[in-house]
This record gives structure tokens, C-alpha cells and sequence, in this order.
């Protein structure tokens, strides 16, 4: 069993991880930048070490001094939550070789599925259907380049091929905007992953962004169900619900038997998420890419489930968490995330950085589970995701939970800056989501109304 463990990380999943080892009665420490100086998750740790300055290049992503920090305070394990450092295959292995425990998948795990094109690859091998698409592409020929694209057909997405989260994403509606898409993408990706390594992918009109939790042990993995994550701006969710709805019987047990067996092909340990595209019109499914981590929207699973995502990562790393068997694992009701950000909708949701001088959450009484590494008093600063917390409503069907979140977050205070929570209620509030009509679109086709009330707030 793991004695203590340093989380790599800040904010609300730092505030998690803690809360995890406190259960399993794990010690935690915590590392901080200048900025998180006065920061919840820096008290609530046992230990806490500084690390550097605001900015994440100098402290965060600072292996070597997250390394030390470990040494320091005699860490003997190190989770690395998500973001940051979590799917950097170098940092993992520099861990191991530490001989700390990586609480994580093995680093070639990471390196297999970080690489957007390899983890392709390794899909159509463990025969999961991809999206139509091109391999690894030579920009330098653009005739090349330009007759792939033709053959796949536009519109088209071109994709960093080393990295994920919609970073560098670019859609290409006809051949003149090509190549200046292509630019853009190589310039973002060298930026966020240091390769500018490209591939172009067939765009789905209708699409829906639906994922499968799961969980390897090794030679064998199970799901954990699945998450519908469509609501998005700018390829960045805001908007989580378990299980996925309105997806047909057979396709939804589809992508389940896809993602474990993605999984399994790869010899996956500890929890991990496979991300599809259902492509509504066609009533069909594709792979997108495989998180190597703990997701953002891992909560929405665990209310759905009963199960503590964070703590059997901590187990499975210290060896002691038994292998599952799928039908242990059992869905109940419905759940909902929504992300709380501190950003203006009506100034084309520019982050609003300030200090919370108000910040009520709804009572936990209620039922309603928030995840925050905030606090009244805390200041929101410009170096960090904008995010403040998570809010997770649960019912026993989807209108119920939805009805929980709204009512959840009306009863949330905030003032000193701007939030997009009234973009969130007329969002859960508008008529094409209470229709479950809710695609990647969604946001774009109906932003006049969905900003409408913030506007007025």
C-alpha cells in the first residue's frame, strides 16, 4: 500500500486526490507555484512543498522539481491528476526510475496513446472502427497533402497528430483554406507538444462526443459505462451527463466492447477513457483518441456508479486493488457536470480573472457533489484554466437530474468577476436539450439564445 503520495497537480484535482488518500488513509502532499500560495489544496495537504513561480512552464511542468519535492518529503508514490504533466511519457518513466510508484498507466501506455496517429493505428489493429482519415502527412507537399483531402472529402478536420483536447483542431470547409489551416495547426501543436505532426480526418457533420470510462488491469479490462460530453465551445467540453442518452442498444454495447478491447490490446493499467464520435445520421460510431488519465468529467461516472475512480487508481498502483469483473460493476440513475468558468459569454467568453468575494455553493444536503480548489476569498488569477468548480447533480432519470442541476445552480452565489453560469442554466434550460438533441453543434447553432441571458445578468 502506497504510505504517501505527492499529486503533481492544483486546483479542484488536486483537492480530489487529497480527499481520496485521506479516505484510504494515504499521507498527501501537495506542490504550489507563487500564485497557489494561499490556495485550498495547499492546506488541506499533510505536507506541501514550493515549486516556483505562476507560470506552469516554471513550476508545474517542472518535472525535476516535482522530483525533488518527492524526494524531499519522502513521497512514495506520485499522481499526476490531469493536464500538466499526466500524459507526458517521460515524466512517468522518470518517476519509475526514481523509484517512486507512477500512479498511472505504463509509460509506453502513454507514448502509444498520446501520439493521436499511433493510437489510430493501434485501434484499427484491435479492430475499432476509426473515422475515415489519413495517416501521418508530409506538409511540405501540398499536392500530396491536397489530393488526401480530396479523397477523403471536405469538409475535413486537420488534427495535431502528437496531442489531443481539440488543441490546434482546425475544420477545412473547401481546398483554398487548406494550407493555411495546416500552418495553423503545425504552429499550435509544436507549441503544446513540441511536434508538428499532422494528419486530416473526415468531419461529421452531425456528431456526437460520447466516451467510455474504463479500467485495465493489465491482460484484462472492463467499462465503466459510458459519458456523453457534446455539449462543447471550441472542442472544449462544458457540459457532461452518464450515461449517454438516446444512444441505439446495440451501438452503445458497441462502443463498450470497442473500448475494452482497445484497452486489452494494449495491456492498459488503471483507469483510462476511450473517446468516440457517434455520427447521428448515420446511427453509427467511430474512435477518437484514448485519455491516459483521470478525465475532468470522471465524476458524472462515479455518482452513476458507486465507484471512487481516484481511490482504486491509488490502489491499483500500491497493488492492492483485486481485479473487477464486469458484472460487479452497475449503473444507477443519471447524472449531470456542468463547468463553472470565470469568463464573460458576452465578451466572446474572455476569462475573467478577479477575486471570489462571494462564493456560495449549493448545500451538499441536497445531494448536489461540487469540486472546487477555490474558496470565498481566493483569487481567480490569468496563469490557469479559468475553471472554479465542477457541479454534479444525480437523479434517478435524466429530467430529474437536470431539474437538480438547475435548481443547483441558482442557489450558487458568486461575485467579484464574471461566470458563465447563466450561459449554463440556457443551456440545460433550452427546448433542443430538453429534446436530447444535442450535438458538437449545439453551441454554435444556438449561441444569440444561449448568451441572451447573460447579457441581461
Amino acid at each position: 500500500m502506497l504510505k504517501k503520495v505527492l499529486i503533481a497537480n492544483r486546483g479542484e484535482i488536486a483537492c480530489r486526490v487529497i480527499k481520496a488518500c485521506r479516505k484510504l488513509g494515504i499521507g498527501s502532499v501537495a506542490v504550489y507555484s507563487d500564485a497557489d500560495v494561499h490556495s485550498p489544496h495547499v492546506r488541506m495537504a499533510d505536507e506541501s512543498v514550493h515549486i516556483g513561480p505562476a507560470r506552469s512552464a516554471e513550476s508545474y511542468l517542472q518535472a525535476a522539481k516535482i522530483l525533488a519535492a518527492a524526494r524531499q518529503t519522502g513521497a512514495d508514490g506520485i499522481h499526476p491528476g490531469y493536464g500538466f504533466l499526466s500524459e507526458n511519457a517521460l515524466f512517468a518513466q522518470a518517476v519509475i526510475d526514481a523509484g517512486i510508484t507512477w500512479v498511472g498507466p505504463e509509460p509506453q501506455s502513454i507514448r502509444n496513446m498520446g501520439h493521436k496517429q499511433n493510437a489510430r493505428e493501434l485501434a484499427i489493429k484491435a479492430g475499432v472502427p476509426v473515422v475515415p482519415g489519413s495517416g501521418r502527412l508530409d506538409s511540405s507537399d501540398m499536392t500530396s497533402v491536397t489530393q488526401e483531402a480530396s479523397r477523403i472529402g471536405y469538409p475535413l478536420l486537420v488534427k495535431a497528430a502528437a496531442g489531443g483536447g481539440g488543441i490546434g483542431m482546425r475544420q477545412v470547409n473547401e481546398c483554398a483554406q487548406l494550407e493555411a489551416a495546416i500552418g495553423a495547426t503545425q504552429s499550435q501543436a509544436v507549441s503544446a507538444f513540441g511536434n508538428g505532426d499532422i494528419f486530416l480526418e473526415k468531419y461529421v457533420a452531425r456528431a456526437r462526443h460520447v466516451e467510455v470510462q474504463v479500467f485495465g488491469f493489465g491482460n484484462k479490462a472492463i467499462h465503466v459505462f459510458d459519458r456523453d460530453c457534446s455539449l462543447q465551445r471550441r472542442f472544449q467540453k462544458i457540459i457532461e451527463e452518464a450515461p449517454a442518452p438516446d444512444i441505439p442498444p446495440d451501438v452503445r454495447s458497441g462502443m463498450h466492447r470497442a473500448a475494452v478491447a482497445l484497452a486489452e490490446s494494449v495491456q492498459y493499467q488503471g483507469a483510462g477513457t476511450v473517446e468516440f464520435i457517434f455520427d447521428v445520421d448515420a446511427r453509427d460510431f467511430y474512435f477518437l483518441e484514448m485519455n491516459t488519465r483521470i478525465q475532468v468529467e470522471h465524476p458524472v461516472t462515479e455518482m452513476i456508479t458507486g465507484l471512487d475512480l481516484v481511490a482504486m487508481q491509488l490502489l491499483y498502483a500500491g497493488g492492492k486493488l483485486e481485479t473487477l469483473q464486469q458484472h460487479e460493476v452497475v449503473q444507477q440513475g443519471h447524472a449531470i457536470e456542468c463547468r463553472l468558468y470565470a469568463e464573460n459569454p458576452d465578451k466572446n467568453f474572455m476569462p475573467s480573472p478577479g477575486t471570489l468575494t462571494k462564493f456560495a455553493l449549493p448545500d451538499p444536503e441536497t445531494g448536489i457533489r461540487v469540486e472546487t480548489g477555490y474558496e470565498q476569498g481566493s483569487e481567480i488569477t490569468p496563469f490557469y484554466d479559468p475553471m472554479i468548480a465542477k457541479i454534479v447533480a444525480h437523479g434517478a432519470d435524466r429530467e430529474k437530474a437536470v431539474k437538480s442541476m438547475i435548481a443547483a445552480l441558482n442557489s450558487t452565489g458568486i461575485e467579484g468577476l464574471r461566470t458563465n453560469k447563466a450561459f449554463l442554466i440556457a443551456c440545460l434550460t433550452h427546448p433542443a436539450f430538453d429534446m436530447r438533441e444535442v450535438s458538437t453543434r449545439f453551441v454554435n447553432e444556438h449561441i444569440n439564445e444561449l448568451v441572451a441571458p447573460a447579457k441581461a445578468a
